[in-house]
């Protein structure tokens, strides 16, 4: 049984999953939508859609972290994060924030400023200090699997079983979390698509998701656009929407409890349509 999660003032309980995070790049050169949003005033406008189109939380980050990106220094995060948050926080008071960063003092201040939750690609790897900012803040936190950095994961990621160690990674990282004074209940999981995992990595992943049930945490992907889509459909980012709808229909059989997609409309419907087929909900739910 996995236990229910605390967003802000929101309970996830599962038997409504998967729960849609919607993402806000403030950045020049994500994969999909670099420069799409890099003002203030861009992504309030993004961030309305997204809530309108049925997003339940917001995804803010300030770092492109595809492959073979080059790090950005930690005041220039701030500075294209923090004015964002502050801004999303008055115009939508009741919305739920997640702040897409690696880096202690980033979450820090995003936290400070009205983020409810931080969604880390590096495990606290990269900046140990970020445990203790999301232990003293009680606040949820993403584990995320990556292998190598942001600039060496693409270069030949090889396991010799991706699954267990994936699984033994996050046991050794829940245990270290938790020893360092977070609650379990405020961790959920994110296997790392695209993180250090090649083609038939990203395949084994998926056909396999409910392994990663016996950890007991809530179980988070971002398939969004990725690669892999593109690999199976054979067109560039921007034209892999209904590629991701595919993997996100597969995931939600395989008991997936968050996705973070770009397109949240299409998902959303595309969801609703399959959950009434398969008879877990009606059209009034």
């Amino acid at each position: 049984m996995i236990t229910p999660v605390k967003i802000g003032s929101r309970l996830f309980k599962w038997e409504d999953s998967p729960y849609l995070m919607g993402i806000i790049n403030v950045t020049p050169d994500s994969f999909s939508d670099g420069g799409e949003t890099l003002s203030v005033e861009l992504a309030l406008k993004k961030a309305k859609e997204l809530l309108q189109d049925g997003a339940d939380i917001l995804d803010v980050g300030g770092e492109s972290t595809r492959p073979y990106s080059q790090p950005i220094s930690e005041e220039e995060e701030i500075k294209r994060v923090i004015p964002v948050i502050k801004a999303l926080r008055e115009s939508f008071p009741e919305a739920l924030i997640s702040v897409d960063t690696y880096k202690a003092k980033v979450a820090e201040l995003a936290l400070m400023n009205g983020a409810n939750m931080v969604n880390d690609i590096s495990g606290a790897q990269f900046d140990s200090r970020l445990v203790d900012v999301v232990r003293d803040f009680n606040c949820p936190y993403v584990l995320m699997h990556i292998k190598g950095t942001p600039q060496t994961m693409q270069i030949n990621p090889y396991y010799q079983n991706v699954i267990e160690e994936i699984k033994s990674y996050f046991e050794r990282k829940i245990e270290e979390l938790t020893s360092r004074g977070v609650p379990s209940e405020n961790i959920i999981i994110d296997p790392g698509i695209g993180f250090g995992k090649n083609f038939q990595h990203n395949i084994t992943i998926l056909k396999n998701l409910e392994r990663f049930k016996d950890l007991k945490r809530p179980i988070l992907i971002g398939p969004s656009r990725k690669a892999f889509i593109g690999e199976v459909v054979g067109k560039p980012p921007k034209e892999r929407d209904a590629g991701t709808v595919g993997v996100v229909l597969y995931a939600c059989l395989k008991g997936v409890n968050f996705l973070r997609v770009h397109n949240i409309s299409l998902i959303k419907d595309a969801l609703k349509t399959f959950k009434f087929l398969l008879g877990n909900q009606n059209l009034e739910s």
